[in-house]
Parts: structure tokens; sequence; C-alpha cells
């Protein structure tokens, strides 16, 4: 029971949080911290134990895979260098680096277990920074940059983590085997997911074939396909990270949504949206539930002769050293890749001096830190107790309050200019791709008015009826910046103009797929024209019902 009326109250605050953030200028994620521990910071406030493994499952598959599936892909492939220099180069460098310097400012802190707190800060929440400043004041390179790299590191810093609490608990450590192991983890990892993806299509064709069935079944398989691929690459000893990941990347461009109903991909499509919220302020409100435990029982390897000053000194210390870290990676990479280009006769795009702080500040720590973190077992296999577990967990909490809070006073301010005035090119994109969808509605509906009419029809119907619809598709096109007024609302027209919307509809969605094939627009564009299409099937398909 008690467990029961914990998760209601976490939901009822996060619901709460997006409320109150509105009135509040305070970014969400330090918002959420804040109700947490005001939760539990009462002497009878909530405290609650965390099973590791169970909170590892519960979290990290379906925030991957909701990462995973709305990150824009074009964008990724085209940034993959930069993007696998952040995500896999960085990640070994802050192990290293950051690994030394704890184990070197904190004796007490094993070196294997200061390599795993590093490997666990390694990921950074794109998810974070984008509720701290807004996406018009930071370059959409850099954005995009920052969300491969959130993505991609989640995946190889949670799986470094994982061999540093191997090498932890057995008390050996091979580089050939962890090579091998790592390598392993991979491969198989993405085969699970490939592979749960593959069930998923199948079981989701074969329910289409069935027919009638509820869309709540269709959607109960979208929201089991990360659970699935995860513990399918566990069972395995491989990277259920990787595997979620590796499911929700592959989700939007193996077309798995065309064997879901209208319905289905209406509460789909809401679903993941509330998941992604829940789950992310969940674990921020866990964080602050956690927190004034954490506060009262400072390791007494922090205290020293000031009990006050030197923990809070020590994380910002930590703090300021991973952003460091960051910088010089950034900074090394730019000129590499300056100099990669001028040797292959390329134009070089480096960033500027702001750029890279920006971009260092906005490796803020999030949830999959957090994640990994309290997923630490509570005992060695003999059964000693883990070396520095609350140490180290004090240590990761505090880095992610102090990046929240030195990107929140920061960011805004070194992003502030680095974006020129002008059209977002994003908005350009859209309207393009409107408008390209609207002309292929219209030549499809030209057509079909063209044929002859079906027997039973009134001669002629067929024809104003489709004129009616073009008209609509032709003001979009002339009005294409107030395009959410072009769809507008839908009247009763009878029979025809319904089933000829219905096949405009068709049209335009076929239009946008092969505009995201040939990379004319990207995995965010086609999301929102889709879901703008997919709610005006569902209405249509409702008043025809009704008929």
């Amino acid at each position: 029971m008690q467990a029961a009326i914990l998760v209601l109250v976490v939901l009822v605050f996060v619901a709460v949080s997006g409320a109150l953030v509105r009135l509040v200028r305070v970014p969400l994620p330090i918002l959420q911290i804040a109700m947490g521990a005001a939760l539990a910071w009462p002497v009878r406030g909530i405290h609650i134990e965390i099973d590791p493994e169970l909170f590892l499952l519960v979290f990290i598959p379906p925030l991957l895979f909701s990462d995973a599936f709305g990150a824009p892909k074009r964008d990724l492939m085209a940034l993959r260098g930069p993007i696998l220099d952040l995500a896999i180069g960085l990640v070994f460098f802050t192990i290293v680096g950051f690994g030394y310097a704890l184990h070197w400012l904190v004796p007490s802190i094993p070196l294997v277990v200061a390599f795993a707190l590093a490997a666990v800060l390694s990921p950074t929440d794109a998810v974070a920074v984008s509720s701290i400043v807004d996406r018009s004041v930071v370059p959409a390179r850099l954005m995009h940059i920052l969300e491969g790299e959130s993505l991609l590191n989640d995946a190889s810093g949670l799986v470094m983590f994982r061999f540093a609490v191997a090498a932890a608990l057995t008390g050996s450590f091979s580089f050939a085997d962890a090579s091998l192991s790592f390598l392993y983890a991979v491969v198989v990892g993405i085969l699970a997911g490939v592979a749960a993806l593959f069930v998923a299509a199948k079981a989701l064709q074969l329910l289409n074939r069935i027919g009638d069935v509820p869309p709540e079944a269709q959607v109960l398989i979208t929201i089991l396909l990360p659970f699935v691929a995860y513990l399918a690459a566990e069972h395995f000893e491989a990277s259920g990270i990787l595997a979620a990941v590796t499911a929700g990347l592959l989700t939007g461009s193996t077309g798995i949504f065309r064997f879901l109903g209208v319905s289905a991909r209406v509460q789909t499509i809401s679903l993941w949206t509330t998941f992604s919220f829940v789950f992310n302020g969940a674990l921020f409100i866990v964080l602050g539930l956690q927190l004034p435990e954490i506060i009262r029982k400072v390791p007494p390897e922090l205290t020293g002769n000031y009990p006050l000053i030197q923990p809070v000194l020590t994380v910002m210390a930590l703090t300021l050293c991973l952003i460091a870290l960051r910088f010089v990676w950034i900074w090394i990479g730019d000129i590499m890749a300056g100099l990669a280009a001028r040797l292959g006769k390329r134009r070089a795009e480096p960033f500027g001096l702001r750029v890279r702080l920006a971009g260092s500040v906005a490796g803020v720590r999030g949830a999959i830190t957090l994640a990994g973190i309290l997923s630490l077992p509570l005992a060695l296999q003999d059964g000693s107790p883990f070396p520095a577990r609350d140490l180290v967990i004090f240590l990761a909490a505090g880095v992610i309050i102090c990046s929240l809070a030195i990107a929140s006073l920061a960011l805004p301010v070194i992003a502030r200019g680095l974006v020129e005035p002008g059209e977002d090119a994003g908005a350009a994109e859209e309207r393009m791709a409107r408008v390209g969808a609207a002309k292929a509605a219209i030549a499809h509906l030209e057509s079909i008015a063209q044929t002859d009419d079906e027997e039973g029809d009134v001669p002629g119907v067929r024809l104003a009826a489709a004129n009616g619809i073009v008209a609509a598709y032709r003001r979009r096109i002339a009005a294409a910046d107030e395009a959410d007024e072009a769809r507008a609302e839908m009247r009763e027209a009878g029979r025809l103009e319904i089933d000829l919307r219905l096949a405009g509809i068709a049209a335009e969605r076929d239009a946008l797929r092969a505009m995201l094939r040939r990379g004319e627009i990207n995995d965010h564009t086609a999301r929102a024209l889709f879901t703008e299409i997919t709610l005006t099937e569902a209405l249509l398909d409702g008043r025809q019902a009704r008929k």
C-alpha cells in the first residue's frame, strides 16, 4: 500500500510541477528536485528504499526509447562526426580524466569506483537543457549535436558504468576481456533491439489482419517494445540500454506504425509524449526525495575541518572539472575537424569560442545519471558493503544539481546573440512540407474527380465535392503561414466528401513519407505533420461511423 501511495504522490507532484513551472521562473528539473526535497525534508516526510535493478528496469528503457524515437535522424546523420566524437570519445576522456581527478581529490574512493562515477556522469541530458534555454536561442546545429550526444552517450556511458561496477564487485579487471565483452554487449544489444522491433511489427501485423481489435491492444505492444528489447538483451548478458536505443531509433523508419489503426496511432503519440514527461519528472522528484537524507548523512570523508563548506566546494570543483574536460575535448575536436576539412579540401565549419563554451556548459547531467547511480549494488559478492556507495551517490546528486544550476544561470547569457534574427529554418521547412503535401493531395483528388460517377451517385456531386476540398488545399498553399487555419473544422458534408478527404489525406501521408525518405524534411517536421494528419483522419473516421 505504501508503494502505491508513493507512486500516486509522485505522479501528482509531476503534474503540479508542469503547471507551477509556468508561474515561477525556475527550470523544470530544478523545480521538481525542490518539490521532492520538500516532500522528504520533514522528520515524518516520505522516505523510500530503492531496489537498484528494478529502478533501472522501470526508468531506463522507456526514457531511452522515447528519446531515440524523437531524435531528428536526418540531422543526426549529417552531424554524425561531432556527435560520435562526443558520445564515444568524450565518454572515455571523461572516465579517465574525471576518474583520476576524483580519486586525487577524495582518496577514500577506490579508483575503480571513481571510474564508475565518472562513467555514470558521462551521459548528458538534452531534455534538461531544452527546459533551461529556448531552442530559438541556441544554434540549431549545436542543439542537434547535444541531442544526438545525449542519446548515444547514454548507451556508451552506462555500458562502461556496468563494466566498472563489475570490476569493483569482482576485484579484477582485464582490458582484453573488457574489450571483447564491450563488443559483445554492443553487437548483441543492437541485434536484440532489432529482433524486438521485428517481433512487435509482426504482432501488430497479426492484430491488423484479425481486424476489429481494440486499439488499446495495439498501443500495449508499443509500450512493451522497449522493455522487451531491454530484457532480451539483458537475458543474453548484453546491453539492454543499446537494445532500447536501437528499437527507438528504428521504430519510425521501419514503418511499424502503418499496422496501427487511426485511433491506436493517436493514443500512441499522446501516450509516449506523456510517458516522457512523467518518467523524467518522476526521476527528478525521486532525486529530491533522496536529497534530504543524502544531506543529513554527508559522508565523513567530505566534512573534514569545514563540515558545511567542504562538501559544497567538492561538488562545485567536480562540476567545473567536468565542464573543463568537456571544453578541452570540444576545442581539440574542433581543431581536428578543421584540419581534416583542409586536407579533404572541404569547407570547415568551426565553432567559435562562445559556442564551445555554450556546448560545455550545456552538458548538464540529469535523469539517466540519477537512474544509473541509484542502481549501484548495496553489497559486494562477499556480502560486505559496496565501497563508498553513499559517497558517490552524494557526489552524483550534487553534480546533477550543480550542473543544472550553472547552466540555468550561465547558458542564457552565453547563448544570447548566437542565433541571428530571422526566420526559423524549421518553420520554413514545415511550410515547404505543407505546400508539397497539399499539392500532392490536389493532384490525387483531381484524378479521382475526373473518373465517372459510381452507380447510385448523384451526377456531378463527386466533382463538386472534390472542387470544394481542392479549394481548401489551394487556400492552404496560398496562406502557408496560416496552415493551422487551413486544416480548419470539418463540416458535415456527406459520405462523398468524407471519402474524398480521406483519399487526400492518404496522398498527403505518402508525399510526406517520400520527402522524409529523400531527406527533404527531418523527423521533427514529419512527426508534427503526421500528428495533424492522424488527428484529422480520426475525426473523419468518427464522422463516417456516425453516418
